[in-house]
């Protein structure tokens, strides 16, 4: 974690998204990462499990906000079916199957990938010994294979046959790598399609923290501003489905004022800098209704 009695101070302005309460993990709804939530026991029980000594890092976060969600909507357990979606060298899939779920972990066919990069980079997965190297810390061999299976899934064409056959869906900073803005907000719909009824779907993105107005829109990455967030859940809702209500607090320790910049640390590294935008991680919860 931060050095105690360190400073830090905005390098650039902020967007002011109005007056929310602190975020936290003990009560997820659809919020950004802040540093409140990385001291909190809930927290550092969840690097515990993941045999990751907690730090201020947005990708811990990621992980402990999904499963954290996953809990306390009591589908982490026996008997509950989930399929996770852009998987990579991820912890999640193997930690959810330890809690005594089934899980399909997917991610894009191995050419696709090798073409954009991700394979290089070891990000990808194509099957399920790559996806036990990231587990076998916390789930045997025996109980992993039993539990989990795996398919190379395009996140931008999930087939018809995955529709209304799993108790949750889960993403972590995945869907701003598929094209543009409006693929990554597609994916989402029809990620919550998977869903059976009473059904919920917890994903990860970009944040834009600079700009509600300009930002970048890449084929390889693209950053959600609160406009495109709001719309989503507009949709969403409009569809019949339940949105946690969106937190935009972007924090109020002296962690949360550090914008870290190329070449990127490991701690503290909750906000940083893409393209010039300030960035951070948000988490959205979206239930299907029973």
């Amino acid at each position: 974690m931060a050095v105690a009695g360190r400073r830090y101070f905005l390098s650039q302005e902020l967007v002011d998204f109005g007056a929310f309460p602190q975020p936290t993990l003990e009560e997820p709804v659809s919020q950004l990462c802040t540093a409140n939530q990385l001291l909190s026991p809930v927290f550092r029980n969840w690097c515990r499990d993941m045999h990751s000594p907690a730090r201020f890092s947005r990708k811990q976060w990621e992980f402990a906000y999904i499963l954290q969600a996953l809990k306390l909507t009591g589908v982490l357990r026996p008997g509950m079916s989930g399929v996770g979606f852009g998987c990579g060298r991820e912890p999640l899939a193997g930690l959810i199957a330890q809690h005594g779920c089934r899980v399909l972990a997917t991610d894009l066919e191995q050419q696709q990938a090798a073409e954009q990069g991700w394979v290089d980079t070891m990000q990808h997965v194509s099957s399920l010994e790559g996806l036990y190297t990231a587990a076998e810390k916390f789930i045997s061999r025996e109980n992993f294979d039993d539990r989990v299976q795996f398919r190379s899934v395009n996140m931008n064409e999930i087939p018809d046959d995955l529709e209304g056959k799993f108790d949750f869906t889960w993403s972590a900073c995945a869907l701003e790598h598929l094209g543009s803005l409006k693929h990554g907000l597609d994916f989402i719909k029809h990620s919550v399609e998977c869903l059976k009824p009473g059904g919920v779907a917890v994903h990860t993105t970009e944040f834009n923290l600079s700009s509600n107005d300009d930002t970048c829109e890449h084929p390889s990455c693209s950053i959600y501003r609160a406009c495109d967030i709001r719309q989503l859940i507009g949709e969403l809702e409009a569809s019949g489905f339940i949105v946690a209500p969106l937190n935009l607090n972007t924090g109020e320790s002296q962690v949360d004022n550090h914008i870290d910049a190329p070449p990127y640390s490991m701690s503290p590294h909750l906000k940083l800098l893409i393209s010039g935008y300030a960035v951070t991680s948000i988490g959205i919860i979206v239930k299907r209704p029973a």
